[in-house]
């Protein structure tokens, strides 16, 4: 009850956030390229900047343990996710089911997920979300990527190894093994930078409801990726993790970010490469709203 709790104050205040973005835009505070110009403000420089800051404590075995066992039902996470989608949407045309297997594989774990785990469980929970996340990304630019457009094993290896998140989880990995001390004026302008991560992420998804009809998102195929990705793979999860024995943190930071709306990576590459950018913003926006509820509901399970 009392992940319940924490989640659902994270959520009002992460909700206050997302009002001021709907604010801004329709003000005109923030315009499309503002929006683009914050977006890659926050995954090339506060998120990790978040990130690196949770490896700032001692390596001990009981966290090598823990953040195995999280890579671990990460991993088998976005394996089911990948053959649930190749057999869940066949009845969908290709233009649809390209956008629906891409939602379900690839979700907004990094952009969202991170600064509602940081909300609830703060740095010590980042730690391990920070881990959690690596496999999703690694999806995204191979498996995920493929949905779209035929790339190379260069281009795929360089996109994630060239991934911030994916550089900073490294860099922070060597920082917490070699135990480097970092200057106080450096750490705090890191941590400080990282802790804007929260309402700027919840500001910017406030700006993408703007200008969308709200019937349009009644659409039969997008509540049936809703409950795929906001409840089946969660509670799929939740049952692998309460087999395992994991403790009440490590369950709760592993179902928030399996339980993450539809990755709005989506939208990008489908305007990219010429897919439905219209289908995938209302996936987007459907699957981001309902876990506004969804999250509360599946903490009351840890």
């Amino acid at each position: 009850m009392e992940g319940f709790v924490n989640m659902v104050n994270a959520q009002l205040i992460l909700l206050i956030y997302l009002c001021i973005g709907i604010y801004c835009c329709k003000k005109g505070i923030i315009d499309p390229p503002a929006k683009k110009k914050l977006i890659d403000l926050i995954l090339k420089i506060t998120l990790p900047c978040m990130i690196f800051n949770s490896f700032n404590k001692p390596l001990t075995p009981e966290i090598l343990r823990k953040t195995a066992m999280a890579f671990f039902v990460a991993f088998c996470i976005a394996i089911l996710s990948l053959i649930c989608g190749k057999f869940l949407y066949n009845r969908y045309p290709r233009e649809k089911k390209s956008i629906l297997q891409y939602c379900t594989l690839v979700n907004n774990s990094g952009f969202l997920g991170m600064p509602m785990v940081s909300s609830v469980y703060g740095a010590d929970g980042l730690l391990y979300a920070s881990i959690f996340i690596i496999p999703n990304r690694i999806m995204m630019w191979t498996a995920g990527l493929s949905l779209f457009t035929v790339s190379d094993f260069k281009s795929k290896c360089k996109n994630i190894f060239l991934n911030p998140c994916i550089i900073t989880v490294v860099l922070g990995i060597l920082r917490q093994l070699f135990a480097v001390p970092l200057p106080e004026f450096l750490d705090k302008s890191i941590a400080n930078n990282g802790a804007v991560t929260s309402p700027m992420s919840m500001i910017v998804i406030g700006t993408m409801l703007v200008g969308i009809p709200w019937k349009s998102l009644l659409e039969p195929s997008i509540f049936y990726l809703t409950f795929v990705r906001l409840l089946a793979l969660p509670l799929i999860a939740l049952i692998f993790m309460n087999i395992l024995g994991f403790d009440p943190m490590l369950r709760g930071v592993s179902l928030i970010l399996t339980g993450m709306p539809a990755g709005s990576t989506s939208a990008l590459l489908a305007s990219k490469y010429g897919a439905d950018t219209d289908y995938a913003s209302r996936c987007i926006v459907t699957t981001t709203l309902i876990s506004l509820v969804t999250i509360p509901i599946l903490m009351l399970f840890i």
